[in-house]
């Protein structure tokens, strides 16, 4: 039901005057009610939010790395999917000053890494509104188990936020799921002659009385996990590729010619190649940023600029392997996101077999010689799809996941099996999908029945017999 103003005008009221101190529910004869506290994905409890769908972030935030202090404020455009009374929005650990809802101040209050928002008048289903949130504090690491350190990360030059599921939440108010995807333009202000990287297109730089603010813009919709901003001392390059912008960076506490740089310098030539397999590259930059922290233990595909923790150039030898894993997560978990966590397989299954396809490609060995050597190793035991929150980011969903792939590949055939992926890359593109979705969506481009295949390759108990 729509309200009429005089009637927004009395649930505002008697908000005020009657319900602040249970939140204001709404929860009356009107309809408008509470948007979920959780998106209720059991990978990531207490994560993500009901009741809206967040179109853009405008984030406008100055990082101070003496003090290791934040200063921000969020300007969130969202439309409500219910009448909606109150949301919440993830955030951890940062005090918030003050929240308005448009042009009027919204009661608000802190809980469990949640700021919950209480609108003046109930917002009905449908309509766009705007959140400016203003907050201050020292940003928090957190350690979720799964991955290893992530969130935001107090670094010796400046800062590094960055993880995966959880990040996002720690330096921003924020719908902290990739079912909520949306545009982000970012302004960062940090002392002169420090770097200050994130996503997407670059803007226009400013400096005034001794900081420098560096802007940011990724246009095309993004999950909150695949933010980032890293701030130090880099060597940043900038270049074109395809007519896009191209912006790599090294820390400049390593080799400046070493493995991390030339690794990162075959970029343009390897997005080149995965386009040439799975379709147009999907963003409107390029890019990768090597950091210097060795508490990062892992490499993240970042939208449009993958991070690289130092390890993998250990001894400083090249390892253009990982930077082909992240770029193919451009297409598969970026571009084409997941609705749930369970099905994280459809993220590094394929950014997995990229690899293959890379090493093949770079005169390595071939495709089929690593689905053999896997094959042998694997322990069918455990499942792809719905490996359980610790196993998130082990072996069946990487390793076993690749393998499913080459046997959908030596099952249909290279015509229709890129075929497959490019259907998939081009439709399900900027938006969410599921492990049902690739089934359908092959089961239709190959014109047979694949959902045996797949159930043997990802979710059966024993070793599938070879394709």
């Amino acid at each position: 039901m729509v309200l009429t103003g005089r009637r927004l005008r009395v649930a505002a009221l008697t908000c005020a005057i009657g319900l602040a101190a249970t939140g204001c529910t709404g929860d009356d004869s009107d309809g408008f009610r509470p948007g979920a506290a959780d998106v209720g994905d059991p990978y990531v409890p207490g994560h993500g939010n009901g009741g809206y769908d967040v179109g853009h972030y405008g984030l406008d935030v100055r990082y101070d790395p003496s003090t290791d202090r934040l200063t921000g404020r969020a300007v969130i455009t969202a439309t409500a999917t219910q009448d909606l009374s109150r949301f919440n929005l993830d955030l951890v650990g940062l005090e918030v000053r003050a929240v308005s809802v448009g042009d009027a101040a919204a009661e608000h209050r802190r809980g469990d890494g949640e700021l919950v928002v209480t609108p003046r008048g109930g917002l009905p289903r449908g309509r766009q509104f705007t959140v400016t949130v203003d907050y201050v504090g020292v940003p928090t690491a957190v350690d979720d188990g799964a991955l290893g350190s992530g969130g935001f990360l107090h670094t010796a030059d400046g800062g590094v936020a960055l993880g995966q599921p959880d990040s996002a939440a720690t330096w921003f108010p924020v719908n902290d799921h990739p079912s909520d995807k949306a545009t982000y333009d970012l302004a960062v202000t940090v002392p002169d002659g420090l770097a200050a990287l994130s996503n997407g297109v670059p803007g226009p730089k400013s400096s005034a009385d001794g900081w420098t603010t560096w802007r940011w813009s990724e246009r095309a919709p993004m999950a909150s996990y695949l933010s980032t901003l890293v701030i130090g001392d880099y060597r940043v390059v900038t270049g074109t590729h395809a007519g896009r912008p191209i912006v790599t960076a090294v820390a400049a506490s390593l080799p400046a010619t070493g493995g991390a740089a030339t690794s990162l310098a075959r970029t343009g030539a390897i997005v080149d190649f995965l386009a040439s397999r799975f379709g147009p590259y999907p963003f409107d930059s390029y890019g990768g940023i090597v950091i210097a922290d060795e508490r990062i233990g892992y490499a993240l595909e970042t939208q449009s600029r993958p991070v690289y923790g130092p390890g993998f150039f250990a001894d400083d030898r090249p390892n253009p392997s990982v930077v082909a894993h992240e770029l193919a997560h451009q297409w598969f978990g970026d571009s084409v996101s997941l609705t749930r966590w369970g099905d994280i397989w459809l993220n590094e299954g394929f950014a997995s077999y990229a690899e293959w396809l890379w090493e093949e490609h770079d005169g390595g060995r071939t495709a089929q010689r690593n689905f053999e050597i896997q094959y042998a190793a694997t322990d069918w035991t455990q499942p792809s799809v719905e490996p359980g929150r610790e196993q998130m980011f082990g072996s069946a969903v990487y390793k076993r996941g690749a393998l499913a792939v080459h046997a959908l590949r030596r099952t249909v055939g290279d015509d229709l099996f890129f075929r497959i992926l490019r259907t998939w890359t081009t439709e399900r593109a900027a938006g969410n999908a599921t492990t049902a979705d690739l089934v359908a969506l092959a089961e239709r481009v190959a014109g047979r029945q694949l959902r045996p295949l797949f159930d043997a390759w990802l979710v059966g108990g024993s070793a599938p017999t070879l394709p």
